[in-house]
């Protein structure tokens, strides 16, 4: 799996490839391999301050913040096209970083991404900036919207250009400019994106990135030329960031992290239901937010969901993440793995092993887990209440429907959840009782054209969906009274 090193030496900062100001460096690693895959520029502050003025001049400009929107479609449209040539290149650079399987990185990162910004081209045609209401002190109210201004985008590693999208996509849409800071794990992919941005030739500034560290991260989220912030992350840098902006009185959306729930009701045929919940508990390796990591059984048949479930996660394929047949890849680094061995461990002595625990046979190389089932726990337990973002679930018994929604409800978390059922009304009706910003029945996966997000302790605001439009601009309303 050796491939050529990608050596990278400039930032994409208004519109041009800029030297950085340090010599710090980020290396990149092959998640399966451990082998030097990359090597690019690490942003000290003066190239955050350097990005942030290239998104001011960009949007102070006029020339993109007051453009049409069939302006903004149009050079939307020109960026899908660019990066749909790229889009092999995107998925394989995801893979190799952090370890997502090809399948999924070619479907997701490869080609969601780009329908998801060609969803927001479509939106942008049809803004309207502004709209005369009826006024019951006046004649009438002109309500207009306008672009909130510089957006910090702030991506995590699991996802990294799919949630990159869901803030450019409706920062471009509604004219804003923005500036990415890509986690240091995953950097090569934002290099893809930023060759094709210049082929799409948007105005310089329009998109500005830089790979920093939390540290800087924290002093782009604090910039006094910042107007908003959006961040993907976990719960606990989510909190800092929201005192941050709280303090500053600046908007900020936050796609947090989640421990949802797969209910699976007494009715539900095995077969089907372990068909769909491989992707809907451990895709990427377990290392995504909405993961239904908790899995709800009735005690009526928790023998019989257990065997399953511990049947499916021991049929997974672990190995090479470029083999397009490879279920589990590896964790995206050694400190993850480490991590998530750490609450595997604690797992063993809260509840019953019942499928995986260690690492597979025959990958001495790489940052591999099994796939891992516990039974035989209550929703105390330590590895039911904490995230831990990689493929280890647990299989939690139930009474009746009622026992079912309190355990479901019973965390901090409310991201993402499912039911699985073959009475689709019956799935609906138990659905609306969950605590989540979103829910599957027979199946999970976010719809690019439907509001995205969590509660509690998952976040704030939304993605995805006309909704998260409005976070990206600001209205003002015009009473015109005579």
């Amino acid at each position: 799996m050796g491939i050529q090193q990608q050596l990278r030496d400039a930032f994409y900062i208004g519109g041009e490839w800029v030297a950085p100001t340090s010599k710090r460096r980020f290396e990149l690693i092959n998640a399966a391999t451990e082998e030097l895959i990359g090597s690019v520029p690490e942003a000290v502050e003066a190239d955050v301050d350097r990005a942030v003025a290239a998104a001011r001049r960009a949007f102070d400009s006029l020339e993109w913040s007051q453009s049409t929107p069939a302006d903004r479609a149009a050079a939307i449209g020109r960026f899908v096209v660019a990066l749909q040539k790229r889009s092999d290149a995107i998925a394989r650079a995801v893979s190799m970083q952090n370890g997502m399987p090809l399948s999924v990185s070619s479907a997701l990162e490869g080609q969601f991404s780009i329908g998801l910004l060609a969803y927001y081209g479509e939106l942008a045609k049809g803004l309207q900036a502004e709209e005369l209401r009826p006024s019951q002190m006046g004649r009438e109210t002109l309500v207009s919207r306008s672009p909130i201004g510089v957006v910090a985008g702030i991506v995590p590693w699991n996802f990294p250009v799919t949630l990159a999208i869901s803030k450019i996509g409706p920062a471009l849409a509604a004219g804003c400019t923005i500036v990415l800071k890509p986690s240091p794990g995953t950097v090569l992919d934002s290099y893809v994106m930023a060759e094709a941005a210049a082929e799409a030739q948007l105005p310089p500034g329009v998109i500005n990135w830089v790979a920093a560290d939390r540290e800087v991260g924290a002093y782009l989220v604090s910039h006094p030329g910042v107007d908003k912030v959006a961040f993907t992350g976990s719960t606990a840098a989510g909190r800092a960031i929201a005192r941050v902006c709280g303090e500053l009185l600046r908007p900020v959306s936050l796609e947090l992290g989640g421990k949802s729930a797969a209910i699976i009701l007494d009715d539900a045929n095995l077969d089907s239901v372990m068909q769909g919940l491989a992707s809907a508990s451990m895709l990427n390796n377990g290392q995504a937010c909405f993961n239904c990591t908790r899995v709800l059984a009735p005690r009526s048949r928790y023998g019989q969901v257990v065997e399953a479930v511990a049947g499916l996660a021991s049929s997974l394929k672990v190995g090479d993440p470029l083999d397009m047949a490879t279920h589990v890849g590896p964790m995206a680094s050694s400190a993850h793995r480490s991590r998530v061995e750490g609450y595997i461990a604690k797992g063993k002595t809260e509840a019953r092993l019942v499928a995986g625990g260690g690492r597979p046979k025959g990958l001495d190389r790489g940052w591999f887990v099994q796939p891992t089932v516990f039974a035989d726990l209550d929703n105390n337990a330590t590895i039911a209440r904490e995230e831990i973002f990689g493929p280890v679930l647990a299989v939690i018994p139930y009474t009746d429907e009622a026992d079912a929604v309190r355990i479901a409800n019973e965390s901090e978390y409310g991201l993402g959840g499912s039911i699985w059922s073959t009475d689709e009304a019956r799935a609906r009706r138990l659905a609306r009782r969950v605590q989540t910003g979103t829910i599957g029945i027979n199946g999970y996966m976010p719809a690019i054209g439907s509001p995205f997000g969590g509660v509690k302790a998952s976040g704030l605001g939304r993605e995805l969906g006309p909704e998260a439009l409005s976070g990206y601009q600001q209205y003002k309303s015009t009473y015109v009274m005579g």
